[in-house]
């Protein structure tokens, strides 16, 4: 089964480039993949494979094995980032500003090939298997807690999940897993601090909510060095500060935006109480005011021990032992998480780099892109992960 699983990878890999590159070309922000979602349509209803949206741009797809067994879904993500693509490649972005970098046309494109090797094996297959393409992972609330909410996880009910994202870190032909706790929660904090603006040489006749803004940043690291337990990891960044006043004007208004990442939801919330405490002192103490809008965003993301064992066992029988990599906590989140909050679920990782091809960047950045190669590591995995793991849930 094996060999004739990348078989078929490697006769579809052509079709398959052509794909990735296509929706490459034709990039969608959250929640607006019309296109995607009825250019993925039209391969599920070419062969054959039953499907339906939801959530408006979500197409759910079903194969049907010839033997009982479980439910297992497998899940791609369809949206793009706002990003302005620096690529010189033939399928380089048509759409302004808007750009695949963060690999899931390849997730798509892999999930498609899986679709089609899954399919052409139906007689193999002992249970069920879930096709979920997936709006807008990059934008909260996330796609996958609408589909949720639409039922996505029932009729039939699924049993459990399974996920795949692109790696720039490891090497195109090698994958990587992480039994329990592998990805972060995501907060996102939205604050203004109100003074009183004027003549930068007089500044004892106005309230500088820039000093005040200088001051909270740097207080505010104090939640992670000293406030947080030092087992649970824990990030607070802020990436964007605006204050439009001048070499000699004080503004009136300094506009902060973060992020807030851990891995745990009890220290999560306490958190959440401390930054408005901080917050509420300093700028108080310094006769400002302030608004402050904590956005809580997807939860952490944990793996099932069990399920990842028996994927990773899947990859080891797929691929040779020196290209199954052990994965350590990764900070940044995913709206997968969702799914890992409902069903035993589990998000591994597919290598994409290339050294000798400049294949490097990391997600999210405009010059990312990928080895081609690795859809063919990607779709066939996928299709045998599926097939192996309901195989051993009998």
């Amino acid at each position: 089964m094996i060999d004739h699983i990348k078989n078929l990878s490697e006769s579809l890999f052509e079709r398959l480039v052509n794909i990735r590159r296509y929706i490459h070309s034709n990039p969608e922000l959250s929640f607006e993949e019309h296109t995607t979602a009825s250019y993925v349509e039209s391969f599920l209803n070419e062969w054959g494979i039953p499907n339906q949206r939801m959530a408006t741009t979500g197409v759910i797809g079903m194969i049907e094995g010839t033997q009982p067994g479980k439910t297992i879904a497998l899940r791609a993500d369809l949206d793009a980032l706002p990003i302005v693509e620096k690529n010189d490649v033939s399928y380089k972005s048509q759409n302004d500003g808007v750009m695949h970098a963060c690999g899931h046309d390849v997730h798509t494109t892999c999930l498609l090939g899986a679709a089609y090797i899954l399919n052409q094996n139906k007689e193999n297959i002992k249970g069920k298997i879930k096709l979920i393409f997936q709006p807008g992972e990059e934008k909260l609330p996330g796609g996958a807690s609408l589909l949720i909410k639409e039922g996505v996880l029932n009729n039939p009910k699924v049993d459990m999940i399974v996920g795949q994202h692109v790696m720039p870190l490891i090497n195109v032909g090698s994958v990587g897993f992480r039994e329990g706790l592998y990805m972060a929660s995501t907060d996102e904090i939205y604050l203004t601090i109100k003074g009183k603006g004027g003549h930068g040489a007089m500044p004892h006749l106005g309230i500088d909510p820039v000093t005040i803004a200088a001051t909270l940043i740097v207080e505010l690291q104090q939640l992670v060095s000293r406030f947080c337990p030092p087992h649970i990891p824990c990030v607070l960044s802020f990436g964007k500060v605006q204050a439009n006043g001048a070499t000699n004007v004080i503004p009136d208004e300094v506009y902060i935006e973060g992020t807030f990442r851990t891995l745990d939801e009890e220290w999560r919330a306490k958190a959440h109480e401390l930054i408005h405490t901080f917050v509420k002192n300093i700028t108080e103490a310094r006769g400002a005011k302030f608004d402050l809008k904590i956005e809580h965003g997807y939860p952490f993301l944990k793996n099932n021990p069990e399920l990842t064992r028996q994927c990773k066992s899947s990859a080891l029988k797929y691929l040779d032992e020196s290209r199954v990599e052990e994965l350590g906590i990764w900070m940044a989140a995913e709206d997968f998480a969702w799914y890992s909050h409902q069903v035993p679920a589990c998000f591994y990782r597919l290598g994409i780099r290339n050294e000798s091809k400049g294949i490097t960047n990391n997600v999210h950045n405009p010059q990312f892109n990928i080895d081609e190669e690795a859809i063919k590591t990607g779709a066939g995995l996928m299709a045998f992960i599926a097939m192996d793991v309901l195989a051993n849930h009998g």
